[in-house]
């Protein structure tokens, strides 16, 4: 893939549990460092606006409290995240401070994007932040919101958020290299490195579950590029475990899958 996105100015990066998280559950801070260097890097050299959507903080919450298997009990979700997040929200404030940059934490519910008044709220609050160059940090409110651990995924709110602030692009950061024909950590699946048209692409691959740390899979991430290519934005998936992923991709030389928005592949 050799296309260069210089010329994008506002990217919402959702960063998923598995780039996150270690296998024992511990946030992997070599990696999140990484990330957040190429975030620094883009806001500071390249001029881009960028709005964070982590997941992860079920994942951190149940390290610090010693479960090593993801619980099923809703209550016991709630408490991790709540745990969980306020270690997520101190990683990644001291790593971005350390490149000079002040982050915003912002927890999200769906009813958010529903009703007119609150939506408006939540842009406003957004594009101020971005204004006054805070990196913000979105996470679903998970502690409190009970459809949202049931239902929710944050592939899916970072497409609403793209939306809601008019991004021009969408990057999901995974732990494999792009959208496959079948899954590649199982089987020999071939990576699709330029999707113009879903429907055509759901006919041809394998969508199996999502991993034990998280509750979307590949399944979400394509039914957020749906949604975001249908309104006119790019979406694109890489593997956040990669050295500069980020950076390279936007200077068009790195490796992932991009969708392209309808009627403009």
């Amino acid at each position: 893939m050799k296309k260069n996105f210089n010329n994008v100015k506002k990217i919402v990066i959702k960063i998923g549990t598995n780039v996150l998280t270690t296998e024992n559950n511990r946030l992997d801070t070599s990696i999140i460092e990484h990330i957040v260097e190429q975030i620094s890097y883009l806001v500071e050299k390249k001029n881009k606006e960028i709005i964070i959507v982590t997941s992860g903080a079920i994942s951190a919450g149940m390290q610090i409290l010693g479960w090593t298997k993801r619980p099923k009990v809703l209550n016991m979700l709630q408490a991790a995240a709540s745990v969980g997040q306020s270690r997520l929200m101190r990683t990644y404030e001291r790593l971005f401070r350390e490149e000079g940059l002040n982050v915003g934490q912002i927890l999200l519910t769906r009813d958010v994007f529903t009703n007119p008044e609150r939506r408006k709220y939540a842009r406003d609050t957004l594009l101020t932040l971005l204004k006054y160059k805070v990196i913000p940090i979105i996470n679903e409110n998970d502690s409190v919101a009970v459809e949202e651990i049931k239902f929710g995924d944050n592939d899916i709110l970072s497409s609403m958020v793209a939306e809601l602030i008019n991004a021009d692009m969408l990057i999901i950061l995974s732990d494999v290299d792009g959208l496959y024909t079948d899954d590649p950590k199982k089987n020999k699946g071939k990576i699709i490195k330029e999707v113009k048209d879903i429907k055509k692409i759901e006919k041809i691959i394998k969508i199996g579950p999502p991993s034990d740390k998280g509750v979307g899979g590949i399944k979400s991430k394509i039914e957020a590029a749906k949604f975001i290519t249908s309104k006119g934005k790019y979406c694109v998936i890489l593997n956040g475990k990669k050295n500069w992923c980020l950076k390279n991709f936007i200077e068009g030389d790195g490796i992932g899958t991009i969708f392209y928005p309808e009627n403009k592949g």
